[in-house]
């Protein structure tokens, strides 16, 4: 069975590059900007991986992280936190976040981050 994953980040090339990336990799993947759009797309798409962009316009992709973990039906889903502002990574894991990626990234490593969680 083919993995969902749903990817969230306000820059429109990395979502265009990791969207291609993982399609090619052979998951079925929906991309979105806008940071309000996440909750519902999970409950709808039920991704079996979420990324999300530490900061995002309007809101911080933490806390996005933070509510993924306390739904009762997604909780145990994998999330992927991408961000260029690591100083702490331990800030970052406090949001139950299962993985960090550092931008810039190298493709490699996305794939093999998701490999490793799915």
């Amino acid at each position: 069975m083919v993995k969902r994953i749903l990817v969230l980040d306000d820059n429109q090339d990395i979502l265009d590059i990791v969207h291609e990336t993982l399609t090619y990799e052979q998951f079925e993947v929906k991309s979105t900007s806008v940071s309000t759009d996440v909750l519902p797309l999970i409950e709808s798409f039920e991704p079996d991986l979420v990324i999300l962009d530490y900061r995002v316009a309007g809101t911080n992709g933490g806390e996005i992280c933070r509510n993924i973990k306390v739904h009762p039906k997604f909780g145990n889903t994998p999330v992927i936190i991408f961000s260029a502002y690591v100083n702490n990574e331990s800030e970052l894991i406090s949001y139950g976040c299962d993985s960090i990626i550092n931008k810039p990234f190298d493709l490699t490593e996305l794939v093999e981050k998701v490999n490793n969680l799915l």
